[in-house]
């Protein structure tokens, strides 16, 4: 089976957008760089340019910038953030970009969330998801102003942590994206661990989880190469590659979520559209109720298992 790799860039969607400072760069020095980033295959070269520009102190700062995005770096990694749900996520290099398309999986999660929920970001790259998710389900006047700033150090946005609304929890193999995460949901008094998958939970969360994401890869072993450079050079290839048809990490989400989550739980992850009938069949076969939602917009399709209210939970072991 084979699905088409989702877009994973700025050079392929549209550049993050949030409010620039005022640059201090000239005009010809800001077409020289945008035509620099459009021989290099940037799309959105002039927009791309204006927001290295803001974000540089000096014109040595510029200059370094410029280069490292001339030379394919991925835009967030060069600015050291990335929009996503309006905020800003911090991000590293080495570190999974979160993608457009992923805002539609927190909005079907937010709708699932209700205030104390226990909730886990499982494969959490940077923490985005969790992140995002903490501020949607959070008052608005506790919300970034305007779509504003709202990861570590933003001074328009007050602590998630303070409502009490979530009790967080994010996951992930990647010692790099460990670090990242912590820094993004900080704000939300969130706890990030490091290792594969629930091993890396604490027990006691077992039988408790109402809300679990999980941005798990799905990208076809044999599509990987088909993806842009920015993602096969620049990101880990456990956060991209699926498996044969895509779906591996999906099914050992699912096999382990009627244990994890609490009855009437709900396990939430991104697909691509052609997998879908497969990973719905794959999820009820484990014992939950499955349903897919899709976003033509944003190009997503959303797999949604919940754990019968019934059952009773195992618990810890």
């Amino acid at each position: 089976m084979s699905a088409t790799p989702p877009p994973v860039s700025s050079s392929h969607e549209s550049p993050v957008s949030l409010p620039a400072r005022s640059s201090a760069h000239s005009p010809a020095s800001l077409t020289d760089l945008a035509a620099r980033l459009r021989a290099a295959g940037c799309v959105f070269a002039e927009d791309e340019a204006e927001l290295l520009a803001s974000a540089a102190g000096t014109a040595e700062e510029f200059d370094a910038m410029a280069e490292r995005r001339a030379a394919g770096l991925p835009l967030e990694h060069v600015l050291g953030w990335a929009e996503f749900c309006g905020t800003r996520i911090a991000v590293e290099p080495g570190v999974f970009v979160p993608r457009r398309r992923t805002e539609f999986l927190v909005r079907q999660a937010a709708a699932l969330t209700g205030p104390g929920a226990l909730v886990v970001d499982l494969c959490c790259g940077s923490g985005a998801l969790g992140a995002a998710l903490a501020a949607a389900v959070a008052p608005a006047e506790q919300r970034p102003y305007g779509g504003g700033e709202s990861y570590h150090g933003s001074a328009s946005y007050e602590p998630v942590e303070r409502l009490g609304r979530i009790e967080l929890h994010a996951a992930d193999v990647d010692p790099a994206a460990v670090r990242c995460a912590r820094r993004n949901v900080a704000a939300a008094g969130g706890h990030v661990h490091e290792g594969d998958l629930y091993e890396a939970l604490p027990r006691r969360l077992r039988g408790r989880i109402e809300v679990l994401l999980a941005n798990v890869p799905y990208v076809p072993s044999g599509s990987v190469s088909l993806l842009p450079a920015e993602a096969r050079v620049h990101e880990p290839l456990v956060a991209l590659d699926g498996g044969a048809d895509g779906l591996d990490v999906l099914r050992r989400v699912a096999a382990g979520a009627a244990r994890w989550l609490a009855p009437g739980g709900s396990v939430l992850m991104e697909t691509g559209e052609a997998q879908a009938g497969e990973a719905a069949a794959a999820m009820e076969s484990l014992g939950l109720t499955a349903r897919v939602a899709g976003c033509e917009e944003l190009g997503a399709t959303v797999l949604i298992g919940t754990r019968p209210a019934g059952e009773a939970s195992e618990g810890p072991r």
